[in-house]
């Protein structure tokens, strides 16, 4: 089981089964990306794996960022998937032993599905059998995409991950959307992670994990 109260104290994120999904979705300039690498960053300081996949920022940044987070964690368990347009198409791997693989555009939901999988490979053979995938963000591909793909994207994910035996988590900018590609998207996950920012406090709530929706705590 997975356990996200250090960072969400909320119950129904205590036990999270293996190979679960969980889409965090929130409004831009909320604070959705430090909660997403808080949450990988706990997960890595307890020796998980960690696999970041950027569709529009730096992977080494976000890698980097996560390992700001902990001092205790293993760059050799951190993996990245770069898949900016712009981004330097080469493989690299670090000189501190986390490692990043390049696809050529958010769009080539094939080339970041072979990028996953190889990831899941390079951690089984350091000896890590549990981890997290962070995805940063939906939003982006559905830019690039459409909302169909997307889904079928992320529900072929989902096996993957329920393969692995790691917990999901992926970003969506809920004000960049209407409602109907919402509601698609939000299919495919198993629980749902909404922040929000109220008078200057952001808050946080989980649905789909329990019968009734948890009450909003501040994050």
């Amino acid at each position: 089981m997975y356990d996200l109260t250090d960072v969400l104290a909320v119950d129904a994120v205590s036990s999270i089964p293996p190979g679960s999904s969980l889409l965090v979705s929130a409004p831009a300039m909320t604070g959705k990306e430090a909660f997403l690498y808080d949450c990988l960053a706990d997960g890595a300081s307890d020796e998980q794996g960690t696999v970041v996949v950027t569709t529009g920022g730096d992977a080494e940044d976000a890698l980097d960022r996560i390992h700001s987070r902990s001092s205790a964690l293993d760059p050799d368990t951190l993996c990245g998937i770069d898949c900016r347009t712009d981004s330097d198409r080469e493989n690299l791997e670090r000189d501190d032993g986390s490692y990043i693989t390049r696809v050529t555009t958010p769009s080539d939901m094939t080339g970041i599905g072979i990028g996953i999988t190889n990831c899941f490979e390079r951690l089984h053979d350091v000896g890590v059998d549990r981890g997290r995938l962070g995805l940063s963000n939906l939003s982006t591909m559905v830019t690039y995409s459409d909302k169909e793909t997307v889904f079928k994207f992320c529900h072929v994910l989902s096996s993957r991950l329920d393969s692995a035996e790691f917990l999901g988590l992926f970003l969506v900018d809920s004000t960049a959307h209407n409602e109907q590609t919402l509601q698609v998207v939000k299919q495919a996950f198993d629980g749902l992670i909404e922040i929000r920012e109220t008078e200057g406090t952001r808050e946080a709530r989980v649905k789909g994990l329990q019968p009734e929706p948890s009450e909003w705590v501040e994050l």
